[in-house]
């Protein structure tokens, strides 16, 4: 018993003396880090003037431990920049002469006139190579005016905004365009229908149900002023408009001035810049198109983007020639000859001539293959395209051989699925995503999108008034559409837009838009866009500059968007923070009034918005111009 307790007595003595030499240790450590600590401060005299007591007396002003903790952020994106110096304001980016000021790089007249002429080539794309590249600001006409607001627009637009009197001539006849003292005015008149678009349309509706929803998105071929387009949106149907920029001057600008959706183009030898399967109408009224020239490849390319089902309407030589011949100022036998051929290439294509009454006839395309595929054995061309992507169209030769639709089944089926009737279309899930042809783009991707898109408008909504104030835009492009989000969003809103996928986009989305009841169009953000100066009123970049990193300068293509946005207009830019930055110090070169915000992200997210407004100015006076030679205002 006696040597138990010793031992518990050894053991216990034992321990304090360890308890005793491990404090005693790490107090040594403390005190020779501290010391440390002072001496890289500066020395003892600097540490000593560090020290702070731990409590202060409560009745001090300004006592730190009588405020709360703030865990707030307290900077934004806006912090990341300083105001510009004068050296940065400094404009390096000068006006154009103002002989540029209806520039259009890729359909410039003289540079046109350097490519073959057969078969219309010569007007098509044909855009300047990088030493070519204008890097100046593109002038608005002088006495230039903030656009009329639409729906007034459709009937009459400022006449300094689009100083031209050559329609106003050549078609004086046909009810096109008449010019009212300051303003430009639209009777809604064309060479086919002298009594306007409404009473035209009026006579379709007669003959199609164009009132039910099934047909929502048309192309309009040779549009003229695009009286057609303006007219058919009353029906909610969007009409893409087009003509190439030829003698009848301004035409697309006429149309894009009166807040009607155009683009400047032609069929010549490449495919027009659409998916397949795009449009529920294709027209053409007196268009001048050979339909039946070149084995029918024009017609060919209308069936490319035709949807299943879709329709074709010809008004206009050779139809109705027993009556018009005499004043087409034709004979009979080469009216009667043209019409046999377009006849038998609408056979050809497996389309099917439903009615012709008095100046229209219409066809439609079939809603699958299934007969056609059999009967190849009777028309042996167009033979059907092999390894093609029928929806690849930037720069692509068009080919004279039969887009195939997707295979179907039954001859009920509908090629490709069936799609919603509007308005119904624009938030159903379109055919190209149910079926799993876009790769990582799934329904739920599609519906989260479009909310996504909803809440992302409503901010930019608060930062934007003028995109908040309804009727002040009406023409809006979005510059990488992916899903066309942000149009639907903007559905209610008295605007159109141009949805643009870019041709370097990971996937190829654009026929997913037209699937959705929108219009929109490829394009290379490289390259200018087939469209005239001032187009439009709202630009929205959505990383547009992050895909176009180390393809491109980012100084041309803001130059671009200056050209083809209209003065007083607004631009909202969403990209990496360190790629707005830069941007930001060129556009205001561009004497863009800009801004950056916080996207909703919040401040600790990379992405942000940068805001911008394009400043009113124009080109000088002629008087003055005469004096100070190409010198420019601003």
């Amino acid at each position: 018993m006696g040597t138990f307790s010793h031992l518990i007595h050894y053991i216990t003595l034992k321990t304090k003396k360890l308890r005793f030499y491990y404090i005693a240790g790490t107090t040594i450590l403390c005190s020779i880090f501290y010391l440390i600590g002072i001496w890289r401060q500066g020395g003892i005299a600097a540490g000593a003037a560090s020290l702070r007591p731990c409590n202060t007396s409560a009745s001090a002003s300004g006592s730190a431990s009588n405020k709360p903790l703030d865990f707030t952020a307290h900077h934004s994106a806006g912090d990341l920049l300083r105001p510009p110096s004068s050296a940065v304001r400094a404009i390096h980016l000068p006006p154009c002469d103002p002989k540029f000021s209806e520039y259009t790089p890729c359909e410039d007249v003289d540079r046109s006139l350097k490519f073959d002429r057969g078969r219309l080539i010569y007007r098509e794309r044909h855009c300047p190579v990088r030493d070519e590249l204008l890097k100046c600001r593109i002038p608005p006409p002088y006495g230039y005016r903030k656009p009329v607001r639409w729906p007034e627009s459709r009937l009459s637009v400022w006449f300094a905004n689009v100083p031209h009197k050559h329609l106003t001539v050549e078609k004086a006849g046909q009810n096109w365009v008449r010019v009212e003292r300051d303003r430009i005015r639209f009777p809604g008149g064309g060479t086919m229908f002298p009594k306007g678009a409404d009473v035209y349309i009026d006579e379709i509706g007669k003959l199609i149900n164009l009132r039910d929803g099934s047909i929502r998105t048309a192309i309009d071929t040779g549009c003229g002023v695009a009286s057609w387009g303006a007219y058919l949106l009353s029906w909610n149907i969007l009409t893409m408009s087009f003509a190439p920029r030829d003698t009848h001057e301004a035409q697309v600008q006429f149309a894009l001035e009166r807040g009607v959706p155009a683009l400047i183009g032609v069929l010549a030898s490449i495919r027009l810049p659409y998916p397949s399967r795009a449009f529920d109408m294709a027209h053409c009224s007196r268009c001048l198109i050979p339909w039946g020239q070149h084995d029918g490849i024009y017609l060919i390319e209308v069936d490319r983007i035709l949807r299943p089902g879709g329709y074709w309407i010809l008004s206009g030589p050779p139809i109705n020639w027993e009556k018009r011949w005499k004043g087409w100022q034709r004979t009979r036998e080469d009216l009667k000859a043209e019409q046999d051929v377009i006849e038998s290439v609408a056979k050809s294509l497996c389309w099917k001539k439903l009615v012709q009454r008095d100046d229209l006839a219409i066809w439609r395309k079939p809603t699958n293959h299934i007969h056609c595929i059999i009967n190849r054995k009777v028309f042996k061309k167009p033979r059907f395209c092999q390894a093609q992507d029928p929806d690849e169209a930037w720069y692509t030769k068009m080919e004279t051989c039969l887009t195939p639709l997707p295979e179907a089944s039954d001859i009920k089926e509908i090629a490709g699925g069936e799609l919603a009737k509007w308005p119904e279309r624009l938030t159903a899930v379109p055919p190209r995503i149910t079926s799993g042809s876009l790769e990582g783009i799934t329904a739920e991707v599609f519906t989260k999108d479009t909310e996504l898109w909803k809440k992302r408008l409503s901010a930019y909504k608060t930062f934007d008034y003028q995109l908040a104030e309804k009727g002040r835009y009406r023409n809006l492009l979005d510059m990488n559409s992916h899903l066309g989000g942000f149009a639907a969003a903007l559905v209610d809103d008295p605007v159109w837009v141009m949805n643009s996928v870019p041709v370097e986009a990971e996937v190829n989305t654009l026929g997913v838009i037209y699937e959705r009841g929108l219009i929109g169009t490829y394009q290379n953000w490289c390259e200018a866009m087939s469209t005239y100066p001032r187009t439009y009123d709202f630009i929205h970049a959505d990383s547009v500059f992050s895909l176009y990193k180390n393809r491109c300068d980012a100084e041309d293509i803001l130059l671009e968007m200056d050209r083809i946005l209209r003065p007083q207009g607004s631009v909202i830019i969403r990209d990496d923070v360190d790629v707005l930055v830069n941007l930001k110090g060129i556009a205001n070169e561009l004497q863009w009034e800009t801004r950056m915000v916080d996207s909703e992200g919040g401040p600790y997210g990379r992405e942000k918005l940068l805001f911008a407004v394009k400043t009113y100015w124009t080109s000088p006076q002629a008087d003055e111009q005469n004096q100070q030679g190409s010198k420019t205002v601003s």
